[in-house]
């Protein structure tokens, strides 16, 4: 009866090990690069911020649009074309919406958006698939077509946010 008691016992203990061991491996099976929340990292900004952008104001951007694996599906730097459109408005991604505020004239951002402030679970096919993490590097060209002033002079880079992975 002992030695019934003690195999079960270890069944048991071999099952929760089991089981434990797949629920842990579930969290790094998600894709590397994935995020749950908005990152926004700070990669140029000029010395003097004259125009920043604000909700409602209609902004200019240069934009690249990357996946987590690297794979650009879109991008204004190509084309020679900046994306104009109103900010805050819904015109775009809730991501843009939100990491495009207070950007400078002139300032270069790298955008991390999750797929719930992308294009969800749907996705947009065939170029982004469900549930995907967006990764836009950006340029703020211009607000309310103003563009900025003396650019090369201005611009500064800023390397001391650390977020070099952003």
């Amino acid at each position: 009866m002992l030695a019934k008691s003690k195999m079960c016992l270890l069944s048991y203990y071999s099952l929760f090990l089991i089981v434990f061991s797949l629920i842990s491996l579930q969290g790094f099976a998600k894709k590397t690069g994935d995020v749950s929340e908005l990152q926004i990292g700070v990669k140029f900004k000029p010395k003097t911020c004259e125009i920043k952008a604000h909700k409602g104001d209609r902004i200019k951007v240069h934009y690249r649009g990357k996946l987590t694996d690297g794979t650009v599906f879109d991008s204004s730097f190509e084309r020679g074309d900046p994306f104009e459109f109103e900010l805050g408005s819904g015109q775009v991604i809730k991501g843009w919406d939100q990491g495009l505020l207070g950007a400078c004239v002139g300032e270069k951002r790298k955008l991390k958006i999750p797929a719930k402030l992308g294009y969800g679970e749907q996705g947009s096919p065939p170029t982004i698939p469900g549930g995907a993490t967006l990764i836009f590097d950006t340029e703020l060209i211009a607000v309310n077509g103003k563009p900025t002033v003396g650019k090369e002079e201005d611009e500064e880079e800023d390397d001391t946010s650390g977020d070099d992975e952003l």
